[in-house]
């Protein structure tokens, strides 16, 4: 063992207890937060989850009805036993599992004290938490194309709103939604051509290429919205591809409603992560681009063409934020507003992270995203007392806690956003 590996290793063991610590304190902070916030209900106040969603679902559920302060004693005594877990002894790799449970705890708390004395539609919330994460999710995936492949793309902000924009004007153009997708697919693309041609040909830094992508295409989007779309209006008025239910899947209870009545876009990005999924960990190309992204040089050496890899990822990449733009417009608002994106693009990545750099894992890290976005929105209904401000604050407070929890927890490959020079 090298004198360098014996110094590391005490401060890499005494880092991980300042975070189990961390973690720790932060799980009975929670727990208080609870008992003494999310307690204070009026005496006997029951908070009402529906279950069914339509006026005439296949098969009705009775509503979940719950008593508002007990609900809260018990998720709060939850989070307070996991803390005190996590001081003592850890979880060790599970880690995350726990965390995503305490934050789930916190989470419908907060739900069951906002909704005392009044109902709101479960089943409604988290369909629409997977329409909300949908965006969140293409953005994710196409970070994972580009990383996996070793280039750092901070562009995709930019893709998603050049995608919405194109896929908008394109579309109203042609009168017909399936153009509006392919036009933003090949903006998307032509942006990330941009950025592979500036980060692997011409070593440009990788983060001050995306910069600029994202500052250009917010640049020329707003122009042309003022000056163009404001004063023709059928310019930005494109078909939408409306949700259709799957036939026998939509009418299982809960679930049916939550997965299987969406658009296109919707089942596409289901079908998306799953063939990248396979494609990454269960084929030959998944192989070289895992190893194009750990280690450049050794793939170069046994024949793999390091630079063509990257190209073909980083423009894969920019197809697949531009499809996720084009679900802004064509599959959601049906029209284009200046900077619709919203740090979406930012958001995904933050998922792609918490995810692991897996597709399933950037997926569900969406998930949360969207729950966030789908919260504050059911919220503002719900006349809680919160200022709509913090509301639309949320998504965002969960990306820097999010990231910020996993500072030396999960590791990127490790030739991200290192260019490389064949010798």
């Amino acid at each position: 063992m090298s004198a360098a590996a014996v110094a590391v290793g005490p401060a890499a063991r005494a880092q991980g207890v300042t975070r189990q610590r961390v973690l720790g304190i932060v799980y009975l902070l929670l727990a208080a937060a609870i008992a003494v916030i999310f307690t204070n209900v009026p005496d006997g106040a029951s908070s009402t989850f529906g279950l069914n969603l339509g006026p005439s679902p296949a098969v009705k559920l009775p509503d979940l009805i719950l008593p508002s302060a007990t609900t809260a004693w018990v998720l709060a005594a939850f989070c307070g036993f996991s803390g005190a877990v996590q001081l003592v002894r850890g979880f060790g790799i599970r880690w995350a599992v726990v965390l995503g449970l305490v934050a789930l705890a916190f989470t419908f708390a907060f739900l069951t004290w906002a909704t005392a004395g009044k109902s709101v539609s479960l089943v409604g919330i988290l369909q629409t938490t997977v329409q909300r994460a949908t965006p969140i999710t293409f953005a994710a995936l196409s970070g994972l194309l580009c990383e996996r492949a070793g280039v750092v793309n901070i562009a995709i902000e930019g893709m998603l709103l050049a995608g919405a924009f194109t896929g908008a004007v394109v579309g109203s153009i042609a009168t017909n939604p399936w153009l509006g997708v392919l036009g933003a697919a090949l903006v998307g693309a032509a942006l990330a051509w941009v950025l592979a041609v500036l980060a692997i040909r011409y070593y440009v830094d990788q983060i001050i290429a995306g910069t600029v992508i994202n500052i250009f295409s917010l640049g020329i989007t707003s122009f042309l919205s003022a000056r163009v779309l404001q004063t023709n209006l059928e310019l930005n008025n494109p078909p939408r591809l409306t949700p259709f239910a799957i036939p026998i899947l939509s009418d299982i209870p809960i679930v049916g409603p939550i997965l299987f009545n969406h658009n296109v876009f919707v089942y596409g990005m289901f079908l998306l992560v799953i063939a990248i999924q396979v494609a990454l960990f269960r084929t030959r190309w998944g192989l070289r681009v895992r190893a194009v992204g750990e280690h450049p040089k050794a793939a170069d050496t046994v024949g793999i063409d390091v630079l063509r890899i990257r190209y073909t990822n980083v423009v894969l990449a920019g197809v697949v934020a531009g499809i996720g733009g084009a679900y802004l417009t064509i599959g959601s608002t049906g029209s284009f507003d200046q900077n619709m994106s919203a740090g979406r693009g930012f958001i995904g990545l933050a998922a792609m992270i918490f995810g692991g750099w897996n597709p399933i894992g950037a997926f569900l890290a969406s998930l949360i995203f969207g729950f966030a976005d789908s919260l504050q929105a059911r919220l503002s209904i719900l006349a809680v007392p919160i200022p709509s401000e913090f509301l639309l604050m949320t998504p965002y407070i969960v990306t820097i806690i999010v990231v910020a929890g996993l500072v030396g927890r999960v590791r990127a490959p490790a030739a991200d956003g290192k260019p490389y020079r064949k010798e």
